[in-house]
């Protein structure tokens, strides 16, 4: 079996120093909001070259949090892809807001300038670009469109912790951005576990207050604020996993590069990287009129796959309402072929090369 992502030989890599720190946050009984929480914070703020970084309960709370702090709400919209998982668009409906969907580029899978600028109302108050499956969205051009109209720019990173644009880390682009490190994420934690960035010492404050009940000082309370810390075990296990997150995703690089190359020639079209930014590979996703044989080819061999996200946003039924006869044809055509396949740290280039060779016998009868 090969599994999307191996958390087992990674854990096995690291075990004697996540146990250890285990045993240090236990025996401290420092358990909420403790020197791990306080010392990853430094740390990812350092790593992300941003001045501030505020650990939170989830990825979707970071963009909830992050929204509210930049105050988005009632009736404003928010421009976004619908080709993401559904919590980008949640934290929208979370503070009153309105996803407003717009389309995608067909190589990048994200959000563009031009789509943004199409999309403005008066009533657009921010943009939500998400830099999908590690490829960085264009921000230079993004950010342009919204100096030009005044809009705020929250990034969703859930899936791009280390891409970078010019040496500059995705999530230091906008007002405030989330991460998200759900175990099979490039840095991922042993639970849920989620990051708010920004440069603003004033979304930081209220941030901070927000995650925990509205209050800095124990028992006042200035807003009406969430329960959404991050947990120190959890924050110890990040740290762990920060000092390695380069080496991580280098790896996640050379296994998809060697995919490609592998499948050069087949009929299918391989992740294209645009020079914009630098792909970290959360996800290797293709793109298959076949996808349904090879799905099935995969699974016959126990190699595991999946389809993110064979139902784009405005198509969902939760969204009906508000996107009835919305059509996004390159959005469509993506969530109706892509097909992503193991990819991680730990992921062999003998076990690249038996997938590879799985899809291209799969293909020889098309």
């Amino acid at each position: 079996m090969i599994p999307m992502v191996n958390l087992k030989a990674q854990y096995t890599e690291l075990q004697p120093e996540i146990e250890q720190g285990l045993q240090e946050v236990l025996e401290s009984c420092a358990f909420i909001l403790g020197p791990n929480v306080q010392a990853f914070e430094k740390e990812a703020a350092e790593y992300l070259g941003v001045e501030h970084a505020i650990g939170v309960a989830s990825g979707t709370d970071a963009l909830h949090l992050a929204l509210l702090a930049e105050g988005i709400g009632e009736g404003d919209e928010v421009i976004t892809s619908a080709f993401t998982f559904i919590a980008t668009a949640e934290a929208i409906r979370y503070v009153g807001a309105v996803p407003v969907f717009v389309d995608v580029d067909p190589q990048t899978f994200n959000i563009t300038a031009e789509a943004i600028e199409q999309a403005i109302t008066t009533r657009t108050r921010a943009v939500m670009p998400v830099h999908l499956f590690g490829q960085p969205a264009d921000m230079n051009k993004i950010q342009a469109v919204c100096r030009a109209h005044d809009l705020k720019i929250i990034e969703d990173c859930a899936q791009s912790f280390g891409a970078s644009i010019a040496d500059r880390q995705t999530g230091g682009f906008g007002h405030a951005a989330g991460y998200s490190f759900f175990p099979s994420k490039n840095l991922g934690a042993y639970g849920d576990g989620g990051l708010v960035a920004t440069n603003s010492d004033e979304t930081a404050a209220i941030v901070r207050k927000l995650r925990n009940h509205g209050s800095d000082v124990r028992y006042y309370h200035d807003l009406i604020g969430y329960n959404s810390r991050l947990d120190e075990m959890q924050a110890m296990v990040l740290r762990v996993k920060l000092k390695r997150i380069d080496t991580y995703n280098q790896r996640r690089r050379a296994a998809a590069h060697l995919y490609s190359r592998l499948l050069e020639g087949q009929p299918l079209t391989t992740p294209q990287e645009d020079g914009v930014g630098e792909h970290v590979y959360h996800q290797y996703t293709l793109l298959s009129e076949h996808r349904d044989l090879l799905f099935k080819a995969l699974q016959d061999q126990h190699i595991a796959c999946a389809i993110y996200y064979p139902v784009p946003l405005h198509r969902q039924r939760v969204f009906a309402d508000r996107c009835a006869g919305l059509t996004l044809p390159v959005t469509e055509a993506i969530s109706a072929q892509c097909l992503s396949l193991p990819i991680c740290p730990s992921l062999s280039d003998a076990q690249i090369q038996e997938i590879a060779d799985v899809i291209k016998t799969a293909l020889s009868g098309v």
